[in-house]
């Protein structure tokens, strides 16, 4: 792409006009920041320019930096264009719309000026991708907005609607009406003879004597920024805006972004950036086929999950109206999203008049004839099979051609559902994480006979209510809890072995966790898994039992909700506080089957957890269960809350190398059994040297 094709110069009644036109969002690719310096140059030669606007073509303004050239070699440049927009002689006006973030509000920071449409929004993202402003965006935005609120939104990443950033100082003015480049053209005007110029490298930051807002900030962000370098250096070049003079600030902030480009956690926020573009792409869709929005939908269930289900339709503006067995049923469910929603109120996240807005798009109904014209419908019932059938040979009898049919289900296969219609092409999983209506993770599951128009629409749907969409094939477990459930499997072994929930607890929030398994299997219910773990028994007579947890479910300790389980709870206290009936259990299993008890090093429990999902995973692609082995990585960061900065479970296997973990899970399938037997698929690539991550599905899904 050539300089002229990226960014134009065009002047209008006395205004130069810096259009930057890079598809699809303006990313600053090769040849912007070139085109940029040009056109600022020949602002400024011509007589006949006054001012000038730099505004960007299509739907954004800039959206910030090409992410693909972050950890390779760039060229140097002689002169850089946010000093040459700064150093301008003319007046410039940055005009904003869609996007202005990273390099994109860096460029608009060392303008004069900035104008923006209402539904702008800036911010500087790159602690997201393990990284800090590196275009002057740590001195640029304290000397425009103060340390304080620039450190807020620099640490949090977030994106700043025009109309905040205008009461911060951003942006100066929000322009009426829909034609921001005449507005824009009409601004430049009206400053066009102002001096002195603003520049935002002439202002201070001033602390206004909170010198101790800086250390303040760290430790606010301790617990979530754990083992994260990049939130530390966004402080620390802050606070040198605050000390150090422009120039010497720009040093320092080009300093510590560039210990944090090629570091561990950088790569990985890169890795987990771009698994998330992947997983959108389902090989041999039809080019095309456009998925039809979905207008209306309809939930079978009201339970907790399906009431979640119905409170991320509605968040969505979506109406759904939700079915149940009975009216006691109905009630108790609806009276359950009132109180999640009358809860987000209460802490200040949703406004009265948004809970009323979402209440009233979620209806409910007791009869199936009453949802027959949803364009979707998502069967939330108990997990078991003969209810879930029940279901469906219904839904088959009432639904409208060519609405989807999907089962919420966290392991039973697809195609049973499926056999119960007429119509299976139709049919597909929607398996939702709980709580519904928080958790990221739709995993769309493919069943047998499952069309790929189907697949392709689930997937939308899972988009337009704002989930990252994921296809699994249909098989126990799909691919998400399917890999994950040899992580539950060891982490109640190694009680029998001589471990502690604590101590298992305590090893995966070092690593990165917000919190332990043992304390997520409390908030969600130790029940849960329970029944999974009967019906996997009645299938499978070589099933291993967990007979420590099911004697803790049979005891009436089912989490939280019954004040115990795998920890004790006060009344009205959720702090897990470890509980000597749990010791007791396992001490009991362990002697009445022989197991021997033995010490564990933190480095042994984390690499037996992972290792044995590790190698699950490799089952799932050599079985053609899913398409990517990022896909599986997108899966944990969103359905599992592993931690985005180690990329994904494949990711930081691939930091380990697939030879060692071979050689490790080699040497634990002779001491453990069958269950730890290695996957072809990680031998295959253990020979060949070949990364997890380039690891192909061996057949089609």
């Amino acid at each position: 792409m050539s300089e002229p094709d990226v960014v134009r110069f065009d002047v209008e009644d006395g205004i130069g006009i810096i259009t930057v036109d890079y598809p699809p969002v303006n990313a600053l690719g090769p040849g912007v920041r070139e085109g940029i310096i040009a056109s600022v140059d020949k602002g400024n030669a011509d007589p006949a320019v006054k001012a000038m606007v730099l505004i960007g073509a299509g739907r954004s303004f800039i959206a910030g930096a090409d992410i693909r050239m972050f950890g390779k070699p760039r060229p140097v440049f002689k002169r850089v264009s946010y000093d040459v927009l700064n150093d301008s002689a003319k007046p410039i006006v940055a005009a904003i719309h869609g996007f202005a973030l990273g390099g994109g509000l860096e460029h608009a920071m060392a303008c004069n000026y900035r104008v923006a449409v209402a539904s702008a929004k800036v911010g500087l993202p790159e602690v997201l991708i393990g990284i800090i402003p590196g275009g002057g965006g740590t001195q640029r935005l304290p000397r425009l907005i103060g340390p304080k609120a620039a450190m807020e939104m620099i640490v949090s990443g977030r994106h700043v609607p025009a109309e905040e950033a205008q009461k911060l100082g951003i942006i100066d003015t929000i322009v009426p009406g829909k034609d921001l480049r005449a507005e824009a053209i009409a601004f430049a005007k009206s400053i066009a003879d102002k001096r002195p110029l603003p520049r935002v490298s002439e202002r201070t930051a001033d602390t206004q004597g909170d010198a101790g807002m800086f250390e303040a900030m760290r430790k606010s962000i301790a617990k979530k920024a754990r083992n994260q370098k990049a939130p530390y250096h966004a402080i620390a070049a802050v606070e040198a805006a605050t000390t150090q003079p422009f120039a010497e600030g720009i040093k320092t902030e080009q300093r510590l972004f560039a210990e944090l480009e090629n570091a561990d956690e950088a790569r990985a926020l890169r890795y987990a950036f771009f698994a998330e573009r992947e997983v959108a792409k389902v090989p041999g869709a039809p080019k095309d086929f456009k998925p039809p929005s979905v207008k209306s939908a309809a939930v079978i269930g009201a339970g907790t999950m399906g009431g979640g289900i119905a409170m991320s339709f509605a968040d969505a503006g979506i109406p759904v109206k939700v079915l149940e067995a009975s009216r006691e049923a109905l009630d108790r469910g609806m009276q359950r999203v009132r109180d999640n929603y009358a809860t987000s109120v209460k802490r200040g996240s949703l406004t009265q008049a948004e809970m009323d807005a979402r209440l009233a798009r979620i209806q409910a109904v007791e009869r199936y004839e009453d949802i027959g014209d949803a364009d979707v419908v998502i069967e939330a019932v108990f997990e078991r099979i003969d209810i879930k059938k029940d279901v469906f040979t219904k839904l088959d009898a009432v639904m409208k051609p060519g609405a989807l049919l999907l089962t919420n289900s966290s392991a039973i296969n697809t195609d049973i559902m499926t056999d119960c219609t007429k119509r299976p092409q139709d049919v597909a999983g929607a398996h939702f994480f709980a709580p519904a209506n928080v958790m990221k993770l739709f995993e769309v599951v493919k069943g047998t006979k499952t069309s790929l128009e189907t697949i392709l629409s689930a997937m939308k749907v899972g988009r337009d209510i704002g989930k990252i969409s994921a296809v699994a094939g249909t098989c126990d477990g799909f691919a998400a809890n399917r890999s994950r459930a040899p992580f539950v499997t060891e982490m109640m072994l190694m009680l029998e072995e001589g471990a502690l929930p604590e101590q298992i607890d305590k090893v995966m929030v070092a690593f990165g966790y917000p919190i332990g398994p043992f304390a997520v299997s409390d908030l969600s219910g130790l029940d849960i898994s329970y029944d999974t773990r009967k019906r996997r028994a009645a299938a499978d007579p070589n099933f291993r039992k967990l007979h420590v947890p099911d004697r803790l479910v049979e005891m009436g300790r089912k989490g939280q909700k019954t004040g115990a389980g795998w920890y004790r709870y006060e009344k009205g206290d959720r702090t897990p506080h470890p509980d000597e009936v749990v010791k007791s259990v396992i001490a009991d299993v362990a002697r009445e089957f022989g197991i021997a008890q033995r010490t564990f090093t933190d480095d042994e429990i984390l690499r037996r957890l992972l290792y044995a999902s590790v190698n699950e995973a490799c089952k799932i692609l050599e079985e053609g269960r899913a398409y990517r082995a990022s896909d599986i990585d997108v899966m944990w960061l969103h359905g599992f809350g592993y931690p985005r900065y180690r990329g994904g479970l494949m990711f930081w296997a691939d930091g380990i190398g697939t030879k060692e973990v071979y050689r490790q899970v080699e040497e634990w399938h002779q001491r453990y059994g069958a269950r730890w037997k290695p996957s072809a698929l990680l031998k295959e690539l253990a020979d060949s040297g070949t990364p997890f991550r380039e690891a192909k599905p061996k057949v089609a899904m």
